[in-house]
């Protein structure tokens, strides 16, 4: 058996939140910085957990629909845990800070589902307020690298050789459409799950964060800091609450 929370285990195994890693540097840097933090699909909470571990006595809230994710994030009760989406976030100007990291933002897949969300982000941060997220730029061609050929090999936490494996199913209006299957060492298929992520460039990302209330502070092409090139492989931003 193969179930919701072997899922979210293995999320973990696969993206551990790891400080010497540069994304999760950036993410801990900023969110040590504020007093109140709103993490937006915060999956396992692990960016959270890790905060709490390097002394964060400040407010932190973390918000996901994945009820199983959440259950593994509860491990932790000195964080706030909501199920639900952004776009029905009802905080008002409650946050210094609100994050979305892991590449969350790609979830946002419609126009209405976009600004929804980012409206109802602007809402939970106090004036001046700033939310930080980081998205695959569209150049680099990700899901080109998507496929059967390089799939990962893992041993899960209760000793499991397992193989996760993605396939793309379509590529249309900025939209990729892929499914992602954990299977046995012996080929026998566990869990099979579809995803559809959204790749928007820096003025497509500008033009939506502008109109929810945003005035964009500063964006990277790295976690660096560097600036975004015809190289990068993907677009970090900084907005704050205007």
């Amino acid at each position: 058996m193969f179930t919701d929370a072997d899922v979210a285990a293995l999320y973990d195994v696969l993206n551990p939140w790891n400080a010497e890693r540069p994304d999760s540097a950036f993410f801990d840097d900023l969110v040590m910085s504020a007093q109140a933090v709103l993490d937006v699909g915060c999956g396992t909470g692990s960016m959270l957990h890790q905060a709490r571990e390097m002394g964060h006595a400040g407010r932190l809230v973390g918000l996901d629909p994945d009820r199983a994710a959440l259950e593994r994030a509860r491990r932790r009760a000195d964080v706030e845990w909501v199920e639900g989406v952004a776009a029905d976030a009802a905080w008002d100007r409650e946050f210094e800070l609100a994050t979305m990291a892991s590449n969350a933002f790609q979830c946002f897949v419609t126009d209405e589902e976009m600004r929804s969300s980012l409206v109802a982000i602007r809402a939970a941060l106090r004036e001046g307020g700033r939310f930080v997220f980081e998205t695959r730029h569209p150049q680099a061609r990700a899901w080109e690298g998507w496929n059967p050929g390089n799939a990962t090999e893992v041993v899960d936490g209760s000793g499991r050789r397992l193989r996760v494996s993605h396939t793309v199913e379509s590529v249309a209006g900025g939209v990729v459409s892929l499914t992602e299957t954990t299977s046995e060492a012996d080929g026998e298929v566990l869990w099979v799950d579809r995803a559809n992520l959204r790749f928007l460039d820096v003025p497509e990302l500008r033009g939506f964060l502008d109109e929810a209330g945003f005035v964009v502070e500063e964006q990277f092409g790295d976690w660096t800091r560097g600036p975004v090139t015809d190289s990068s492989r993907v677009i970090i931003m900084i907005a704050r609450r205007a």
